[in-house]
């Protein structure tokens, strides 16, 4: 449903959510529904032109000479047939350092494109996966335009460490929980209960820590890179705090102008790692295991 009825479809989470996961079911739900199915990926980023003339080779079309000549072939396929494109690592395209979704000079017209396959009528869809929000994906109206965002949510399902060998399946589920439900940090954490603790889960939360192991250490590292000074900034404020804090009193513990301590607040929202969590007072919440992360 959520692929028929919208033509971009953002999906946002931390890495090792399971995004990809999830897309790959929606793709097998909709296997039937499709004409073709391209996913492409930009670990290894590449200029739009790039990715638009491997679209059209998989499409078996000779690319044109310009870039516009190009959009318009793939358009024009996407009008005829129904498409399914794929693009992930999105945040790839991104400058390090910044506020979340701005793009380096030499994707700036990545944006272009993802607006384009808004505001232009055809009956294919493309899917972004995502470490941080798209511009354009906050500002366009979603009841104006064919597009959605979603963040991937945590998971709270012992299902998912079913095939990773631990023992004391009713402590389990303590354990996804201070690991957020986050597949990859449990997998790492799961390797080390068996290395250390034979397996049991009860004997590992009886230290009543957080680790991070190495491997979450690398991942979080990569993440905190991208970070801008400001978002620095919040961060740093917030690992000194076990509960969420109210808007009022993050601000009044910063240096920070109202403009600077609004944009970072949201781009940290948009990269997933603050919560807003709503009550008689709007409080935020910093990502326990980020938080124990850049604490140590």
């Amino acid at each position: 449903m959520l692929i028929k009825e919208n033509t971009l479809m953002t999906l946002l989470g931390l890495s090792g959510v399971g995004k990809t996961t999830l897309v790959k079911r929606l793709v097998d739900l909709n296997l039937d529904k499709l004409e073709v199915i391209i996913w492409k990926n930009l670990y290894f980023t590449k200029s739009l032109e790039l990715l638009i003339d491997d679209l059209l080779t998989i499409c078996q079309q000779e690319a044109k000479e310009t870039l516009d000549d190009k959009l318009t072939q793939l358009f024009d396929i996407l009008t005829k047939k129904r498409c399914l494109i794929i693009i992930d690592d999105v945040q790839n395209i991104f400058i390090k350092g910044e506020l979340a979704g701005k793009y380096k000079p030499e994707y700036q017209n990545y944006q272009k494109f993802f607006t384009m396959i808004t505001e232009t009528q055809h009956q294919s869809h493309v899917i972004l996966i995502s470490q941080e929000q798209c511009t354009e994906m906050e500002c366009l109206d979603e009841s104006l335009y064919s597009l959605k965002c979603l963040k991937l949510s945590v998971l709270d399902d012992v299902a998912i460490l079913k095939h990773l060998e631990l023992r004391d399946e009713d402590s389990w589920l303590k354990l996804i929980q201070l690991y957020e439900g986050n597949p990859f940090y449990l997998k790492t954490i799961a390797n080390a209960i068996k290395n250390i603790f034979d397996g049991y889960v009860a004997d590992f939360l009886l230290d009543n820590e957080l680790i991070i192991t190495k491997d979450m250490q690398s991942n979080l590292q990569l993440l905190f890179d991208k970070l801008s000074p400001t978002e620095q900034q919040i961060i740093f404020q917030m690992r000194n705090f076990k509960q969420p804090l109210p808007r009022e009193d993050l601000k009044a513990s910063l240096e920070l102008s109202s403009t600077d301590f609004i944009n970072g607040l949201e781009s940290l929202q948009q990269r997933c790692l603050v919560t807003k969590i709503k009550g008689d007072k709007i409080r935020f919440k910093l990502s326990p295991v980020f938080q124990e992360y850049v604490t140590k």
